[in-house]
């Protein structure tokens, strides 16, 4: 039998979500109470990596039992086992050729900022106060939906077979006076793309780069012509979609 878990998790104090030696993560602490749970090892699989510090508001991610289970029920055990900063909102029963990789249609990000000093958004937005063209951003935003290659917002020496993504949205988006997210939605990410694309789209905003120079840069398909990558603890995974679900 196949399960979908999700869940959502502060991702400050972990080294990612992916599985490491001697170091905690979002993904060892969920197989850690779940195998206590179920009483055996369960491997899970999630829908993608977050780098360390990064949060997300909704992952999924999948194991599997040799016999139903009572996912209601594992859901409320391993919800109370596991740490303060991850939740368990819910466990399914998924066909067997459901993958929580794979199976997902898209993958939503937001990368926040906001441009005043503030006590209550520092831990989980970046402060800038550079004087920011968000109509100039936008602009280079749009470019990327008729990009193929993202070979410049990938990390060097990342093993991957391909850099073609689809990305569907690119946009700034404002929530309060000094208060902006940029939302980006895609098929799939490389590693470190959507910071990679946030620090090169800023520069645009701050007058750095032109729109030229930006078409210029992501069209060289090489990382050395991206600009500084932003901090983690400002980007959230916000959504990840699924076929009928």
């Amino acid at each position: 039998m196949r399960y979908f878990i999700f869940l959502s998790y502060d991702g400050t104090d972990y080294h990612g979500w992916q599985i490491q030696p001697n170091a905690v993560s979002v993904q060892g602490e969920i197989e850690r109470c779940l195998s206590t749970i179920l009483r055996k090892p369960t491997p899970i699989v999630g829908a993608g990596r977050t780098d360390t510090g990064v949060h997300a508001r909704m992952m999924a991610a999948h194991f599997e039992t040799e016999t139903a289970i009572d996912h209601e029920q594992v859901g409320f055990r391993l919800n109370r086992m596991v740490p303060q900063d991850i939740a368990i909102h819910r466990i399914v029963p998924v066909a067997d050729d459901m993958h929580a990789r794979f199976s997902a249609t898209s993958r939503t990000y937001h990368y926040y900022i906001h441009t005043h000093k503030s006590p209550f958004l520092r831990k989980y937005s970046l402060e800038t106060h550079y004087n920011l063209d968000f109509e100039a951003m936008n602009k280079a935003g749009e470019y990327l939906l008729t990009v193929k290659d993202f070979a410049t917002f990938c990390k060097a020496g990342s093993d991957v077979k391909t850099t073609f993504c689809d990305v569907r949205t690119a946009k700034w988006v404002e929530t309060a006076p000094g208060e902006w997210y940029f939302e980006i939605t895609a098929d799939r990410f490389l590693r470190n793309m959507v910071r990679a694309v946030v620090g090169t789209l800023v520069d645009v905003g701050r007058g750095k780069l032109s729109f030229e120079d930006f078409k210029k840069a992501v069209d060289a398909h090489h990382r050395s012509e991206a600009r500084e990558s932003m901090p983690a603890h400002a980007l959230f995974l916000e959504n990840v979609t699924y076929p009928g679900m």
